[in-house]
């Protein structure tokens, strides 16, 4: 393990990797993981990694889990960046590819940092951690925790999507739904009470709760520079909940370039729902990393992205700052929208907090923000299997057609199919 030191991005408190720790002791903020560069540079190349299977553990050096730790691996990362040529035609882009992480075994992004975050429980010799999530991170813990032996148990808000809710159950997961009904976040509060009463692994998604996982988050930025034979993209549009994914993103495009292993970085485009954004807002109003405010209660079909607070909102606008990005919030309707076209023209069904991204730069092209003709890429974080209902509201039920040529023709008629 090539890691030096764990520092708190917000009141310098210092930890050796040897310790045992998952917080600031002062729950200031996020400890960040700083590494060893010169000593992985002389142990890992670009040469090297081509010659690795793909997935989370191609760039264990820079992930702090130790050598001897069995991993636990259930074919998460490796996922395909795909040219998206229909859908580049029909919004007017030359270079438009799409980061798939549909195609992750939980059908997310979130089984990279869990991924990371597991390893290290293992390491740890934990035997019960717990999270606050909308769904997504919540299946990712629940799925790797299983495969680990870990005991997992998850605190969910009564509008979390019962697919995600079900998934949690089959897993094994102990599911809490706790109603929300104030402004103040309710699956945070009684993780850290829970973690602070029986001693449990903190798994959230986001840093300041765990900075191990946070890590795995930075193996997207690595795969999209390789997969573009190791050049940067001019943007890449990532959908914002917690910040973490930016953030963590920012951090591997950056350690790339710090092993020489691309020249230039990507301009970073946040994108959160008008129902639900705090950092939008900080952005907009020339806010500090420490001075972001939180949301209120969110109200969006976006559920994935309803973190009132970004708990790792100070990397995320420090990153968008230092790339010289822009963040920006798109409505339901656009959310809807950009849903329909990813299925319709890339054959890609993501749920609408995944495919927030697409619609933020739809938005950015009209504003012109983002040029037609720039190297776009655009993470499709989630599956929409997680968040079925809005599918269905979104797009209706099919009427029931009595079974005979005659009416079976006049209804593919009525729906332009003859």
């Amino acid at each position: 393990m090539y890691v030096t030191k764990l520092v708190c991005a917000r009141c310098g408190e210092e930890h050796s990797p040897e310790e045992k720790v998952y917080f600031c002791s002062n729950m200031d903020g996020r400890l960040d993981i700083y590494y060893d560069y010169d000593a992985i540079a002389d142990v890992l190349t670009r040469e090297e990694l081509e010659l690795r299977p793909g997935g989370t553990w191609r760039y264990r050096e820079l992930l702090p889990v130790r050598e001897e730790t069995p991993v636990v691996d259930l074919g998460e990362g490796n996922t395909p960046l795909i040219r998206a040529t229909r859908l580049a035609d029909r919004l007017g882009f030359r270079n438009l590819y799409l980061k798939d992480e549909t195609r992750n075994p939980t059908w997310s992004f979130k089984d990279r940092p869990m991924a990371v975050g597991v390893a290290k429980a293992v390491e740890f010799g934990v035997k019960t951690a717990v999270t606050a999530s909308s769904g997504n991170a919540a299946a990712a813990l629940a799925a790797f925790g299983a495969k680990a032996g870990i005991d997992v148990v998850t605190f969910v808000p009564h509008f979390a999507g019962l697919g995600k809710v079900a998934q949690l159950q089959l897993y094994g997961a102990k599911v809490v739904r706790l109603k929300w009904e104030t402004d103040e976040d309710p699956t945070v509060k009684m993780m850290v009470e829970m973690v602070r009463r029986h001693g449990w692994y903190p798994s959230p998604s986001f840093g300041p709760f765990n900075p191990y996982q946070f890590e795995g988050n930075k193996t997207m930025a690595y795969e999209i520079l390789e997969q573009l034979g190791w050049r940067a993209p001019d943007w890449v549009m990532i959908p914002v909940g917690g910040g973490g994914l930016l953030a963590g993103n920012w951090k591997g495009f950056k350690e790339f370039k710090e092993l020489d292993f691309v020249g230039d970085l990507p301009r970073i485009a946040a994108v959160q729902s008008t129902g639900c954004a705090p950092l939008v807002r900080a952005f907009k109003q020339g806010k500090g990393p420490f001075e972001i405010e939180p949301w209120g209660k969110p109200d969006t079909v976006a559920t994935g992205l309803e973190d009132p607070f970004p708990w790792d909102g100070d990397a995320a606008l420090k990153a968008i700052r230092e790339s010289n990005g822009t963040a920006v919030a798109v409505t339901n309707e656009e959310i809807l929208e950009a849903q329909r076209l990813l299925a319709r023209y890339e054959g890609i069904f993501a749920e609408p907090s995944g495919v927030a991204s697409l619609a933020g730069l739809i938005r950015l092209k009209d504003e012109g923000v983002v040029d037609p003709t720039d190297l776009i890429v655009v993470e499709i974080t989630g599956s929409g299997l997680k968040d079925p209902d809005v599918v269905v509201e979104s797009v209706g039920t099919p009427p029931v057609i009595e079974p005979n040529v005659g009416d079976v023709e006049a209804y593919l008629s009525s729906v332009g199919a003859l």
